[in-house]
């Protein structure tokens, strides 16, 4: 008798030499869904039902949940497998027991079978060695129980290798080998030794069956599992009630659910893994309304749920947001004896259900009260935590697991906690992961790199999301997608398009997410051409009919400017629009400053049949109806988020105080604010911001100080704004300290509103080192330099600070170059402001608008040339607005120009003829020069139309308060 060391390198050394033999199977492997199995109790045979796909059935931003975590809802073992074969070969019926003259066989046979208790290769290899020297191999008891220790023992080649030396098989010993490749995921061998007794013409039973559609099921291959229904036919074993139950198991997994119906449906006597099986079936194939109407059917029918029913049509309850019924389930359970405590497939079930439900302490109180929890256990409720807000709970929860010394974090609980480490830009957090990741040898899985790509880009890391890309040893189709996307959102066209192109190159996949992950690159006018054939992508993979890709395309065209191309696909597509698809155009209108084409296309849903607005569509037109001042409009639209019932809506209310803010309307935009008690740390700052930027900064402080919030980022820079317009150093010094305190220094918006508030108040000697000490020198930050240095007339080190961020990288914006120039106009450095006005375009790309006309205007003014300055405004290539004409009246008003004066203010009475200040100025202009006439007329027609001078007012910052 040969050992079992030299048989298994005999039989590796055979499989190179026979390629085709059943024995070449097993060696490649293929991971394969995790198992599950239902104890038939009326049976004595195990069941193993479909695991649930990680299918986002969660609403409202909740992450999908993996496969792991549904299988511990429904029964299965904390490690995700379960090996049905093997258990299955346990329970099945054996032979006939031997006669009495067998005492030595039977001897052998009983401490082979002890080793099976406690599989590992030492007791593997003494219990064969014991069967070797009593001669006992050749006896099938012995022979069959020995193969199952090797194939528990994982040593899988020692079953087979066993296997090939009995020369009598029967079918209990070919149902041992196959369960073994089953229990060691070789379920191509499985078949493959299935086809070969079948060949040898050797009987099977339903057993052998049920092993092989176990096996199919994993495979996932619909072809095989019908050969195999139809041979169960044929050979009239179809009756078998765990046979059928398997076979519509199979079809479940290989994504037949019509079949599999049809197969419960013949199915007369249904016991409970029966039922088990098509609810998990229906829920695996994305039905939960098909897998809760089974669950239904099954208690009418007055059977038993058990905990796996109970798990399933819980997460049933889930996905379909009935929380009503999964209560009602919950109290079925408990009336069944199916306790959270003892059950922990129902309590994961449970934690998730009320995680999702905003029920956050009953998930807490079923999670604290389970006597035994899985790995699964602690993931869902960290995710629970997450979805509810309670970040620093969740973060506690995963630090205490740690020290939980059976359980331990596991790739399931990391790419559960990396995507919302994503989500709340927390970088030094998901760095801990990363770091975690690596420590634990994690990073060679797929799943974990995109996840961590995914937060460095949302994070504003692109470098070590760049990184990670490069370095992966194998990309997949999710790896570049997030790549592309993450170039795109952080702002880098150019290279999300051209590795868009590498990966055209390298893998020619192109999918629907990777349309949408390229689309938000073409955000210029320049991305127009490249733009256009992402549309003749999609259009040419069959995406035409797709919802999300028309809604991007659509966003696309806006993006680039090009608004007719997305009226125009918007008017044909070939499904009707919904109010998604109308929300996508408005809210590119919007984002893009068409608010007027957000208004007309909010005009035409109205007039549509059969499409309501919701809360997305109200925010995003009043908006618009701030941006463009149009309190009428605000005001209709503000009644009908009131007769729809909106209004109740935060971010509806949010955008009411903004809108009246932007208005002018401080009492109104207190009363949105007010409209419920509700508010978050959005509405606050909302409402400071309405208070601060109309003349109201003093209540804005006295908000700021009853704010009911941890201040962040916003908050602080709008109060500093109110301080900067109050002149209030004194306040502003004690909000410095909050920006030290609640670590915002580092923020470069906190730090241009420092900038500002020190610079107005006079002190910028402080304004220099609040910007010399900030670590990251935003374009806004150096626009405030050099705004605070014209406003203290320094106008040539205002010029040597945007030389400076120009060197430094930074390319300058408009703002850059309003500031600039104001600094030029008020220091008298004419020749200056030209060169930079002329390079504005030429050389950075910067259009002029009407702030950088009214600066030039002014700029020419106050140096004498009157002339000059008309000229200019006649040659500018668009109408020229009040603001510019403005400017040339106050520089004739200077210099004393009454001519040029009055040729200039006539313009600007027809611009704005409810403009006081134009009537003043001309008045004074007539007063100087003598002409009291005119200057009566004047006083009168200002007296006719009741146009009243806002009274100007100074304060003093006295230290008290």
């Amino acid at each position: 008798m040969i050992s079992p060391k030299i048989q298994t390198t005999k039989l590796l050394k055979s499989i190179y030499k026979q390629p085709s033999s059943p024995a070449t199977i097993f060696i490649n492997t293929s991971s394969s869904p995790p198992l599950h199995n239902s104890l038939n109790k009326n049976s004595q045979i195990l069941h193993f039902s479909s695991f649930i796909p990680p299918q986002e059935f969660y609403r409202n931003g909740v992450s999908p949940i993996k496969p792991s975590s549904i299988l511990a809802r429904i029964g299965a073992p904390a490690n995700g497998h379960f090996s049905y074969a093997s258990q299955l070969f346990d329970k099945m019926p054996h032979r006939k027991p031997r006669n009495s003259e067998y005492t030595l066989l039977r001897d052998v046979f009983r401490v082979v079978q002890s080793a099976i208790a406690e599989p590992n290769i030492t007791n593997a290899t003494m219990v064969h060695a014991l069967a070797v020297k009593q001669g006992a191999v050749a006896d099938l008891f012995t022979a069959t129980s020995l193969l199952t220790v090797y194939s528990r023992s994982k040593e899988f080649g020692s079953s087979v290798a066993l296997f090939g030396e009995v020369l009598d098989r029967d079918v209990v010993l070919w149902n041992a080998v196959m369960s073994a490749c089953v229990e060691n995921k070789c379920f191509y061998a499985a078949v493959g030794f299935f086809r070969k007794m079948v060949i040898e013409g050797d009987e099977f039973d339903p057993t052998t069956l049920i092993i092989v559609i176990s096996a199919i099921s994993n495979l996932k291959s619909l072809g095989q599992g019908k050969v195999v229904h139809g041979l169960s036919i044929k050979a009239g074993m179809v009756s078998d009630t765990v046979l059928s139950n398997a076979v519509i198991d199979m079809y479940a997994k290989c994504g037949d659910l019509s079949s599999s119906e049809c197969m419960f449906s013949g199915i007369e006597c249904r016991d409970l893994v029966t039922w088990n099986s098509i609810i998990i079936g229906c829920f695996y194939n994305n039905h939960p309304e098909k897998s809760l109407w089974y669950f239904r059917e099954m208690a009418s029918c007055e059977n038993q749920a058990d905990d796996v029913s109970i798990s399933c049509a819980m997460a049933a309850c889930t996905c379909l947001q009935e929380f009503g019924v999964g209560l009602a389930i919950h109290g079925w359970g408990i009336k069944l004896g199916y306790a959270e405590s003892n059950h922990i497939s129902v309590a994961n079930s449970l934690i998730s259900f009320y995680s999702q439900s905003r029920n956050i302490y009953t998930a807490e109180s079923v999670f604290r009260e389970m006597l035994v929890k899985n790995v699964i256990s602690w993931n869902a409720m960290i995710k629970g935590f997450f979805l509810n807000g309670e970040v620093v709970k969740a973060f506690n929860l995963l630090r205490d697991m740690q020290f939980v010394g059976s359980i331990q974090p596991d790739i399931a609980t990391v790419v559960t906690i990396i995507p919302f480490c994503a989500e709340l830009m927390l970088l030094r957090e998901g760095k801990a992961a990363h770091g975690f990741t690596i420590r634990r040898e994690m990073t060679s899985e797929l799943s974990v790199i995109n996840s961590l790509i995914n937060m460095y880009s949302k994070c504003n890391n692109v470098k070590n999301a760049e990184y990670l890309f490069l370095t992966m040893p194998k990309k997949d189709l999710v790896a570049w997608n997030t790549m592309i996307f993450g170039y795109a959102q952080n702002g880098q066209s150019c290279e999300a398009q051209t590795l868009f192109k590498k990966m055209l190159a390298s893998c020619s996949t192109c999918t629907l997410p990777t349309l949408l992950a390229i689309i938000p690159s073409c955000d210029s006018p320049e991305s127009l051409q490249f733009g256009r054939s992402i549309h003749g992508w999609n259009i040419k993979l069959g995406f035409s009919n797709q919802i999300f890709a028309l809604n991007s395309l659509m966003h696309l065209y806006i993006s680039c400017g090009a608004l007719p191309d997305a009226f125009t696909l918007f008017t044909t597509i070939p499904i009707r629009p919904d109010v998604t698809s109308w929300n996508s155009i408005i809210v590119s209108c919007t984002q893009k400053g068409h608010f007027h084409e957000a208004l007309d296309c909010f005009d035409s849903m109205r007039k549509a049949s059969q499409v309501h607005c919701n809360s997305i569509t109200l925010v995003s037109v009043i908006s618009a109806c701030g941006n463009l001042g149009i309190a009428f409009h605000g005001k209709l639209i503000h009644g009908l988020a009131i007769k729809t019932g909106i209004e109740t809506d935060l971010r509806v209310q949010n955008s009411l105080v903004t809108m009246y803010g932007r208005l002018g309307d401080t009492e109104s935009a207190k009363l949105a604010f007010n409209l419920s008690d509700d508010h978050n740390l959005c509405s606050w700052n909302c409402v400071i911001s309405a208070l601060s930027q109309n003349e109201d900064a003093k209540k804005a402080i006295e908000l700021f100080r009853s704010l009911h919030f941890e201040p962040n980022e916003i908050t602080i820079s709008t109060v500093l704004s109110a301080c900067t317009h109050l002149g209030t150093m004194t306040c502003g010094k004690q909000i410095h300290g909050h920006v030290f305190r609640f670590g915002f220094y580092n923020n470069p918006f906190v730090s241009s509103a420092l900038l500002d508030m020190y610079s107005n108040c006079g002190r910028l000697d402080i304004a220099e080192r609040v910007f010399r000490s900030s670590r990251e020198k935003s374009v806004s930050a150096w626009n405030s330099l050099i705004s605070a240095y014209g406003f203290h007339n320094f106008g040539s080190k205002a010029i040597e600070t945007f030389q400076e961020m120009i060197k430094s990288g930074i390319r300058p914006t408009n703002g850059s170059f309003t500031s600039l120039l104001q600094a030029c106009s008020h220091s008298g450095l004419l020749d200056e402001g030209r060169m930079y006005y002329y390079h504005m375009f030429n050389t950075f790309k910067v259009q002029p608008t009407t702030e950088h006309h009214v600066c030039m205007v002014d700029m020419i003014g106050r140096s004498g040339r009157l002339q000059e300055a008309y000229d200019f405004i006649k040659n500018l290539t668009t109408e020229p607005e009040a603001g510019v004409w403005g400017a040339l009246l106050s520089a004739c008003s200077y210099h004393g120009d009454l001519e040029m004066g009055r040729e200039v203010a006539e313009i600007l009475f027809c611009l704005e003829p409810e403009n006081v200040s134009y009537y003043v100025s001309l008045c004074n202009m007539y007063v100087s020069a003598g002409r009291w006439e005119n200057a009566v007329e004047l006083r009168t027609i200002i007296e006719d139309k009741q146009l009243k001078k806002p009274a100007g007012y100074s304060s003093i910052d006295t230290g008290l308060r």
